[in-house]
């Protein structure tokens, strides 16, 4: 079972990788060049995070499991917000 404190430790990287992604995103629709090295990074952090996530999910207990659903749902939203723009 995944401790209470990792879980905690690793849904806040998940937040920051998409608070990041998403200013990322908002900057490239600002912009008709964007940071091709700042949106790069964004997405390639969302898919650490997504795949960190499911080896996660492994050790994770019913509510854990749950919670990971939730933030994989989340994380996948915004890559294919990225992907699609």
């Amino acid at each position: 079972m995944a401790t209470r404190q990792s879980m905690e430790d690793f849904l806040q990287k998940c937040e920051d990788a998409i608070r990041y992604a998403q200013d990322q995103y908002r900057e490239s629709s600002l912009q008709e060049q964007y940071n091709n090295v700042g949106y790069t990074d964004a997405l390639q952090q969302l898919e650490e995070r997504y795949n960190e996530l499911c080896d996660l999910a492994h050790s994770a207990n019913a509510q854990q499991r749950d919670q990971l659903h939730r933030m994989r749902l989340q994380l996948q939203q915004v890559q294919n917000n990225m992907i699609l723009h």
